[in-house]
């Protein structure tokens, strides 16, 4: 009752399912579109790169992408901003080099605003996969993913980035199936989801608690090394 909830979803609140909570991804406007391109480059060996914001739901978000391509075979060039000289988002001397370099750039956690720093990336695909509060227009990419766009209806704006980054993985695995090609494992990276999405504070409803809930779960079996590093640095069991 102190949370609101109504005693008909208290069952499914204290014991969130991922398989009763998660959303369709093409709810998402664009959604559909990043993921075949993604899916695109990842199978056709094209360069890709993934320019990610600095802090934990960026990071997550980064590594979810890598670990999703290392899977399938494939590397990808990751650009982190330096925090001091750079600040927060594309900037145009970064998304020109990249774009020079690259078939395909992945923005996580960043770029619904960075309209001037996308547009410098003439000739390279942009896919955009953010949660922040979006402007009246969009900047110039193939594929805008925020649940907080404008014209997005706001059902899904609790999700942080790596919530965003992870559905759009699991519409890429549809677009995979249908193309009999095989299938990273994506419940195993919910340990990432799941610390993002407490790292970012994003509010504990709907998804994002099935999210939390079996990534803590997949945490505990101490399967990813960068995460078991910081456990045992913490002192967590």
């Amino acid at each position: 009752a102190e949370r609101a909830v109504d005693p008909a979803e208290a069952a499914g609140f204290l014991a969130p399912k991922l398989r009763d909570l998660l959303p369709d991804p093409l709810a998402l406007r664009d959604m559909g579109l990043a993921a075949e391109r993604l899916v695109e480059a990842a199978v056709g060996g094209q360069r890709i790169a993934i320019f990610a914001d600095y802090d934990v739901d960026g990071g997550a978000s980064a590594a979810l992408l890598i670990d999703w391509l290392h899977q399938l075979g494939r590397a990808a060039t990751l650009y982190i901003p330096d925090r001091i000289d750079e600040g927060y988002g594309p900037n145009v001397p970064a998304m020109t080099a990249l774009a020079a370099a690259h078939d395909l750039i992945v923005c996580v956690d960043c770029g619904t605003l960075s309209h001037e720093a996308l547009a410098a990336a003439a000739g390279c695909n942009v896919i955009v996969l953010d949660h922040h509060l979006g402007a009246e227009t969009l900047p110039p990419a193939l594929a805008v993913v925020n649940p907080n766009r404008m014209d997005e209806d706001g059902t899904l704006g609790h999700l942080c980035a790596a919530g965003v980054v992870f559905l759009t993985l699991v519409q890429a695995g549809r677009v995979l199936r249908g193309r009999r090609l095989p299938e990273p494992d994506l419940m195993a990276m919910l340990d990432l989801v799941a610390l993002a999405t407490v790292a970012d504070v994003a509010p504990l409803v709907g998804v994002n608690r099935a999210f939390v809930r079996r990534g803590l779960a997949v945490m505990a079996r101490r399967q990813g090394p960068g995460l078991v590093a910081l456990a045992d640095i913490a002192g967590l069991d």
